[in-house]
């Protein structure tokens, strides 16, 4: 319940803001792109999550952390919009929902798209052919236009791949394999 309501009060509202500053000037995909940086960034990153998330932090600090941020990134640098909508985030103190906002906003674009996210986890990483293997089944499965791949790696899989995309899920490893095989050998029995 608390994480829906905070999605609903906090993170949906302002990723829909940035969809619709987005939408006005045609550049989806490009603050789409600053956004998919930026949850890098937060990934890679636990000192700088820290930083923008403590309150003794003066603003001011936060902007130009972002800033320096932007500017790391060479030509491929924030859009001045999404800059913008950073600065906003930190005058407003909800610069520690960035993580949850961008996540928001990869989920309205994905909608928009047509694009599902199958996570494929797999015993060995996959090849480039595989994975597109992955990404027809995929398409056939859920009739969408895109597929974007997360990728894990398990080795106790020993073989194949789990592909779940949604609420569905395709066990083709062998330990999934091996386990049917025994529930059907004790129904046998």
């Amino acid at each position: 319940m608390k994480g829906s309501l905070l999605s609903a009060q906090v993170l949906e509202p302002y990723a829909e803001a940035l969809m619709s500053v987005a939408d006005t000037h045609q550049i989806t995909s490009r603050l789409g792109e600053d956004v998919a940086a930026l949850l890098d960034a937060l990934k890679s990153s636990a000192d700088l999550q820290e930083f923008l998330d403590n309150p003794v932090v003066k603003a001011e600090d936060k902007k130009a952390v972002l800033q320096q941020l932007s500017n790391s990134l060479g030509e491929a640098q924030f859009h001045s919009y999404t800059l913008n909508f950073l600065n906003i985030l930190v005058d407003r103190r909800r610069i520690l929902f960035l993580e949850g906002i961008c996540q928001q906003y990869q989920a309205l674009l994905r909608k928009r798209n047509k694009t599902v996210v199958a996570e494929v986890t797999s015993a060995v990483a996959l090849n480039d052919t595989q994975q597109q293997s992955v990404r027809e089944k995929v398409i056939a499965m859920t009739g969408a236009e895109q597929v974007e791949i997360d990728t894990k790696l398990d080795t106790d899989l020993i073989g194949g791949v789990i592909i779940k995309v949604g609420s569905q899920v395709i066990d083709s490893s062998l330990r999934g394999q091996l386990r049917r095989i025994g529930l059907s050998l004790g129904k046998t029995n």
